[in-house]
Protein backbone atom coordinates (compact mmCIF):
# COMPACT_ATOMS: atom_id res chain seq x y z
CA UNK A 1 0.00 0.00 0.00
CA UNK A 2 1.58 3.35 -0.93
CA UNK A 3 2.11 6.00 1.49
CA UNK A 4 -0.75 8.91 0.86
CA UNK A 5 1.08 12.16 0.95
CA UNK A 6 -0.51 15.53 2.56
CA UNK A 7 -0.16 18.54 0.28
CA UNK A 8 1.21 21.33 3.03
CA UNK A 9 0.67 24.92 1.98
CA UNK A 10 3.74 26.94 1.60
CA UNK A 11 5.00 28.62 4.87
CA UNK A 12 3.68 32.21 5.32
CA UNK A 13 6.28 34.70 5.18
CA UNK A 14 6.90 36.94 8.28
CA UNK A 15 6.35 40.00 6.74
CA UNK A 16 2.53 38.71 4.71
CA UNK A 17 -0.09 41.17 4.63
CA UNK A 18 -3.28 39.58 5.77
CA UNK A 19 -5.64 39.29 2.68
CA UNK A 20 -7.91 42.11 2.07
CA UNK A 21 -11.82 41.80 3.83
CA UNK A 22 -14.32 40.71 0.85
CA UNK A 23 -16.77 43.30 -0.21
CA UNK A 24 -20.20 43.40 0.76
CA UNK A 25 -21.73 44.40 -2.64
CA UNK A 26 -23.16 41.61 -5.01
CA UNK A 27 -21.23 39.71 -7.28
CA UNK A 28 -21.87 39.94 -10.90
CA UNK A 29 -22.63 37.48 -12.61
CA UNK A 30 -22.34 37.12 -16.69
CA UNK A 31 -23.66 39.83 -18.11
CA UNK A 32 -23.55 41.94 -15.07
CA UNK A 33 -26.35 40.71 -13.85
CA UNK A 34 -26.00 40.99 -10.11
CA UNK A 35 -25.92 38.02 -7.60
CA UNK A 36 -28.72 38.75 -4.92
CA UNK A 37 -29.52 35.47 -2.45
CA UNK A 38 -33.68 34.40 -3.10
CA UNK A 39 -36.04 36.50 -0.67
CA UNK A 40 -39.42 38.15 -0.77
CA UNK A 41 -39.72 41.80 -0.57
CA UNK A 42 -39.02 45.11 -1.14
CA UNK A 43 -35.64 44.93 0.50
CA UNK A 44 -33.79 42.37 -1.87
CA UNK A 45 -35.08 43.90 -5.00
CA UNK A 46 -33.61 47.46 -4.15
CA UNK A 47 -30.78 45.58 -3.58
CA UNK A 48 -30.84 44.12 -6.77
CA UNK A 49 -31.76 47.52 -7.96
CA UNK A 50 -28.47 49.18 -6.28
CA UNK A 51 -26.28 46.80 -7.17
CA UNK A 52 -27.25 46.92 -11.36
CA UNK A 53 -24.37 48.35 -13.35
CA UNK A 54 -23.84 51.75 -14.64
CA UNK A 55 -27.17 52.74 -16.36
CA UNK A 56 -28.74 49.59 -15.85
CA UNK A 57 -29.66 51.06 -12.19
CA UNK A 58 -31.36 54.04 -13.01
CA UNK A 59 -33.72 52.32 -15.72
CA UNK A 60 -34.15 49.16 -13.51
CA UNK A 61 -35.33 51.84 -10.49
CA UNK A 62 -37.72 53.30 -13.25
CA UNK A 63 -38.63 50.44 -14.41
CA UNK A 64 -39.46 49.25 -10.67
CA UNK A 65 -41.67 52.92 -10.22
CA UNK A 66 -43.52 52.55 -13.40
CA UNK A 67 -44.74 49.29 -12.21
CA UNK A 68 -45.87 50.35 -8.53
CA UNK A 69 -47.53 53.21 -10.56
CA UNK A 70 -49.62 50.61 -13.15
CA UNK A 71 -50.14 48.53 -10.12
CA UNK A 72 -49.49 49.57 -6.22
CA UNK A 73 -50.43 46.73 -4.54
CA UNK A 74 -47.03 44.76 -6.53
CA UNK A 75 -45.70 41.76 -4.60
CA UNK A 76 -41.79 41.54 -4.86
CA UNK A 77 -38.91 39.23 -4.61
CA UNK A 78 -35.76 38.52 -5.83
CA UNK A 79 -35.50 34.95 -7.83
CA UNK A 80 -32.97 33.26 -9.87
CA UNK A 81 -31.26 36.56 -9.41
CA UNK A 82 -33.44 38.35 -10.99
CA UNK A 83 -36.56 41.03 -9.49
CA UNK A 84 -39.81 39.42 -9.69
CA UNK A 85 -43.53 41.48 -9.70
CA UNK A 86 -46.76 39.75 -8.94
CA UNK A 87 -50.00 39.76 -7.96
CA UNK A 88 -50.45 39.32 -3.83
CA UNK A 89 -51.49 36.05 -2.96
CA UNK A 90 -50.99 34.46 -6.38
CA UNK A 91 -48.09 33.98 -8.79
CA UNK A 92 -45.65 36.26 -11.00
CA UNK A 93 -46.67 38.78 -13.98
CA UNK A 94 -42.89 40.56 -15.11
CA UNK A 95 -39.63 39.93 -14.52
CA UNK A 96 -35.84 41.44 -15.78
CA UNK A 97 -32.37 40.95 -15.91
CA UNK A 98 -29.41 42.15 -16.90
CA UNK A 99 -27.34 41.47 -20.00
CA UNK A 100 -24.12 42.65 -21.02
CA UNK A 101 -26.00 45.47 -23.87
CA UNK A 102 -29.32 45.53 -22.64
CA UNK A 103 -32.03 44.77 -19.97
CA UNK A 104 -34.77 42.25 -20.67
CA UNK A 105 -38.19 42.79 -19.49
CA UNK A 106 -39.94 39.21 -19.35
CA UNK A 107 -44.15 39.70 -19.16
CA UNK A 108 -44.98 36.13 -18.48
CA UNK A 109 -48.37 35.98 -20.30
CA UNK A 110 -47.22 39.06 -22.78
CA UNK A 111 -48.73 36.97 -25.81
CA UNK A 112 -51.93 37.98 -24.58
CA UNK A 113 -51.39 41.45 -24.39
CA UNK A 114 -51.90 44.13 -27.24
CA UNK A 115 -50.16 45.37 -28.66
CA UNK A 116 -47.88 42.57 -28.28
CA UNK A 117 -44.39 43.14 -26.26
CA UNK A 118 -42.02 43.19 -29.24
CA UNK A 119 -39.38 40.31 -28.10
CA UNK A 120 -40.29 36.73 -29.10
CA UNK A 121 -39.81 33.70 -26.98
CA UNK A 122 -39.18 29.93 -27.21
CA UNK A 123 -42.23 29.88 -24.72
CA UNK A 124 -45.62 30.37 -26.71
CA UNK A 125 -46.89 32.80 -23.72
CA UNK A 126 -43.99 34.80 -23.18
CA UNK A 127 -42.81 38.17 -24.45
CA UNK A 128 -39.67 40.34 -23.78
CA UNK A 129 -38.90 44.18 -23.68
CA UNK A 130 -35.14 44.63 -24.71
CA UNK A 131 -34.22 48.06 -23.33
CA UNK A 132 -30.40 49.29 -24.36
CA UNK A 133 -28.60 52.06 -23.15
CA UNK A 134 -29.41 54.41 -25.44
CA UNK A 135 -33.59 53.54 -25.70
CA UNK A 136 -35.91 55.76 -24.34
CA UNK A 137 -38.85 53.56 -22.05
CA UNK A 138 -42.60 54.13 -23.70
CA UNK A 139 -43.64 54.97 -20.39
CA UNK A 140 -47.15 54.91 -21.18
CA UNK A 141 -46.61 51.53 -23.58
CA UNK A 142 -45.24 50.21 -20.68
CA UNK A 143 -47.78 50.53 -17.69
CA UNK A 144 -50.17 49.37 -20.07
CA UNK A 145 -49.00 46.46 -20.54
CA UNK A 146 -48.19 46.20 -16.28
CA UNK A 147 -52.02 47.01 -16.10
CA UNK A 148 -53.02 44.19 -18.94
CA UNK A 149 -50.47 42.05 -17.20
CA UNK A 150 -52.31 42.36 -13.75
CA UNK A 151 -55.60 40.83 -15.60
CA UNK A 152 -54.52 37.97 -16.87
CA UNK A 153 -53.11 34.59 -15.13
CA UNK A 154 -50.05 34.38 -13.46
CA UNK A 155 -46.97 32.20 -13.95
CA UNK A 156 -46.40 30.41 -10.76
CA UNK A 157 -49.65 30.50 -9.44
CA UNK A 158 -50.25 29.40 -5.68
CA UNK A 159 -53.89 30.72 -5.15
CA UNK A 160 -56.25 28.33 -6.77
CA UNK A 161 -59.08 30.77 -7.44
CA UNK A 162 -56.55 32.31 -9.97
CA UNK A 163 -56.66 30.75 -13.58
CA UNK A 164 -54.26 28.15 -13.92
CA UNK A 165 -51.09 28.83 -15.96
CA UNK A 166 -52.82 27.00 -19.38
CA UNK A 167 -56.23 27.30 -18.43
CA UNK A 168 -58.35 28.66 -21.07
CA UNK A 169 -59.85 32.11 -20.24
CA UNK A 170 -63.69 31.71 -20.99
CA UNK A 171 -65.94 35.03 -20.53
CA UNK A 172 -68.20 35.43 -18.03
CA UNK A 173 -71.67 34.06 -19.18
CA UNK A 174 -74.59 36.67 -19.94
CA UNK A 175 -77.71 36.35 -18.02
CA UNK A 176 -80.99 36.95 -19.68
CA UNK A 177 -82.59 38.45 -16.65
Amino acid sequence: MANARRRQSPPKSAGAEPSAPESDSPKLLSGGNPQIAMADGETPVQAYLSAMPGWKSAVGRRLDALIVQAFPEVRKAVKWNSPFYGLPDAGWILSFHCFDKYIKVAFFQGAKMTPLPPGESKQADVRYLDIYESDSIDEPQFLDWVRQATQLPTWGTTEPARPKRNAKLRPPQQSNE
